[in-house]
């Protein structure tokens, strides 16, 4: 069974040229200094195109990195065992991205009542929502709180598809992500 929350026409095509990075479970194990180094990585290949202006540059990079340290750091955090896949495309008018893992099924169904209630209404009320909530009890984890960052500041488009594993009680899941470029750089 395959489930999809947010904006289903977000996907990276088949026809788009498609850049990929591969992070492997080893020896090494998966963490936060992952996150950020391959963050970097691709939001420097994608602003390349800009560096003629400084500031558009800058902007475009800014905007990539934290779409892609904000999902790869969700990915490190909630995955099982395994890889992680990014695929990354630009045009002219946006940056796109696509981060697909694995994680078992309870997390899988806490994710999914997470999106039920971030994807219901508009982000920018709902930020605020959960920066109060968050504020009255600093204990509150996974709060959505990077997703709806993402949506109402930086104008992204979401979506998540669920589909199953080939392990019994794992869930792969598919998230896209795509951010306008065009309204940075004119």
């Amino acid at each position: 069974m395959t489930t999809l929350f947010g904006t289903p026409d977000i996907a990276i095509g088949i026809k788009e040229s498609v850049s990929r990075v591969r992070l492997f479970d080893g020896p090494l194990d998966l963490s936060w200094r992952h996150c950020a180094t391959t963050s970097d990585f691709i939001a420097d290949v994608f602003a390349l195109r800009f560096r003629s202006s400084r500031n558009d540059y800058m902007e475009v990079r800014h905007s990539i990195v934290y779409l892609v340290n904000e999902l790869i750091e969700n990915a490190v955090k909630f995955r099982a065992p395994g890889e992680i896949l990014i695929e990354a495309s630009m045009d002219s008018e946006c940056f796109k991205l696509k981060v697909s893992n694995d994680v078992d099924g309870k997390i899988a169904s806490g994710f999914q009542n997470l999106l039920a209630d971030i994807t219901a209404g508009d982000p920018v009320d709902l930020l605020i929502q959960r920066i109060e909530l968050n504020a009255a009890n600093p204990e509150v984890t996974g709060s959505g709180l990077g997703l709806l960052t993402l949506m109402s500041d930086y104008g992204a488009r979401l979506a998540w598809i669920f589909s199953a594993a080939d392990e019994s009680d794992r869930i792969c899941v598919e998230t896209y992500a795509s951010i306008p470029i065009s309204q940075i750089h004119n």
